[in-house]
């Protein structure tokens, strides 16, 4: 099972030189919060396709930096698609939610509310669309979702949730045949790729947590 990654750069000054921290920066006069963390993130890490963005939370905490001035800082969850893989500097790298390295200041804990929020939003509206291909197998869109909710969800099942809910369709192509030949994967697509609540009560849970492994 593949898993969820996050990009994030090595600090070079103090406070906390060396350690690992989320690509940001301060918001210029001229600038709106969604066009500086586009603007910061194509300028610092070269990433320029992101596929949906929101504000995740303020944090705010008094000693969230060591030494004055008090930074207040606004996180927002920014979702690249898993077949663009942008030219990152020497100095940046993705990793392992789960295993994050140390990170500077709060950091961390931003990672994994962040981490929260997307499993959540695969519940019960169509964010799956940002983490996808424009054409993929189901095969591939449930390696896609097992990788972000921590755990292996049914093909078969998540295919129907998610077509039940009008969010995939057909393509009318299939995906090249294996090394080992057999049946062509039909491959497919999401209907839309704006976010939208589909479902505001659903649940998705590990198969022996659920009645249905689907999470429905």
């Amino acid at each position: 099972m593949g898993s969820l990654q996050v990009l994030l750069w090595q600090r070079a000054r103090e406070p906390h030189a060396g350690r690992w921290a989320l690509p940001g920066g301060r918001l210029r006069p001229t600038e709106d919060v969604e066009t500086s963390i586009r603007r910061q993130l194509a300028e610092k890490v070269d990433v320029q396709q992101l596929a949906h963005v929101e504000q995740l939370a303020v944090f705010s905490a008094p000693d969230r930096v060591p030494r004055p001035p008090r930074v207040v800082a606004t996180a927002f969850l920014g979702l690249v698609p898993c077949d663009v893989d942008p030219a990152v500097p020497a100095d940046t790298a993705w990793h392992q939610v789960a295993e994050l390295p140390p990170t500077a200041f709060d950091h961390g804990a931003i990672v994994l509310r962040a981490r929260n929020r997307l499993r959540a939003k695969l519940s019960y509206t169509n964010l799956g669309f940002a983490l996808a291909p424009r054409k993929f197998t189901v095969s591939a869109l449930r390696a896609l979702y097992s990788a972000a909710l921590g755990y292996r969800v049914s093909a078969t099942n998540l295919q129907r949730v998610l077509s039940r809910r009008g969010l995939l369709e057909p393509t009318g192509h299939t995906a090249p045949s294996g090394p080992s030949g057999g049946r062509p994967a039909a491959l497919f697509r999401f209907t839309g790729k704006g976010l939208e609540v589909t479902d505001p009560f659903a649940v998705l849970r590990p198969p022996r947590a659920a009645k249905d492994d689907a999470g429905e």
